[in-house]
């Protein structure tokens, strides 16, 4: 069973960056896709950032300029570099891997890892 683990996470003032981890283990299918979610109270996750297995990424547009993903392959770990940030990036955040990335969603097999908090303050 795939496991993901977030890192990374807690408080900060607007303005400021902040960098997530995520650590990805044991995943049996090849994953052609990984992502950051984001979920606001009451709200559904949506998805911030997709990176695709040949390095393809998109991005939200409340997010394009200020965050970036990027992955190191080899040690299986995903990056949200997150910059400029604002209160209303106030959120959990969650890695997915998936066997496929449909625009910044996810398809096929896939898994999420547990959230991490990320508080931005005013």
């Amino acid at each position: 069973e795939a496991q993901l683990w977030e890192f990374g996470g807690g408080s900060v003032q607007a303005g400021g960056s902040m960098r997530l981890s995520c650590q990805v283990r044991d995943f049996g299918s090849s994953f052609a896709c990984v992502a950051w979610f984001r979920q606001y109270p009451g709200k559904e996750r949506e998805g911030v950032a997709v990176i695709e297995s040949g390095g393809a990424t998109r991005y939200a547009e409340s997010v394009k300029g200020r965050f970036t993903i990027s992955s190191d392959n080899a040690k299986k770990i995903l990056y949200l570099q997150m910059d400029s940030l604002k209160t209303e990036d106030t959120a959990k955040y969650f890695c997915a891997a998936a066997t496929g990335c449909s625009g910044l969603g996810l398809r096929g097999l896939r898994a999420w890892g547990r959230g991490t908090q990320v508080s931005v303050s005013s």
